[in-house]
């Protein structure tokens, strides 16, 4: 389980870094979006991801780790008005410059 978090992890931050690099708006907005998907993948693994583990409300011996969870919750919103935010911007330079281009100006 572990091998197959790591594997996951690595490809979408390789997807990321490399989305991030291209010199388009969208893929820009992508890579963002994957990397930050990787970053909620990593918190929640470093949390101890345990089966049959109930939550911390009832008497057990083992309970789960809340803190992870809210760390990943609070990524996933900040994540999704990062998105969003980037979305308009990037909309609006198409709007303004005339090109998807990230520097403004088509390489020739």
């Amino acid at each position: 389980m572990e091998a197959l978090f790591a594997i996951t992890l690595g490809v979408l931050a390789a997807s990321g870094v490399y989305l991030l690099m291209r010199a388009r708006i969208y893929p820009v907005v992508m890579g963002l979006t994957l990397i930050s998907y990787a970053v909620n993948l990593f918190l929640f693994a470093m949390g101890r991801l345990g089966t049959g583990v109930p939550a911390v409300i009832g008497k057990s011996a083992e309970h789960g780790d809340p803190i992870p969870q809210a760390l990943v919750l609070t990524a996933i919103v900040i994540g999704f008005a990062m998105t969003a935010f980037v979305v308009v911007l990037s909309l609006r330079a198409l709007g303004e410059l005339r090109t998807d281009h990230v520097d403004g100006e088509e390489s020739r």
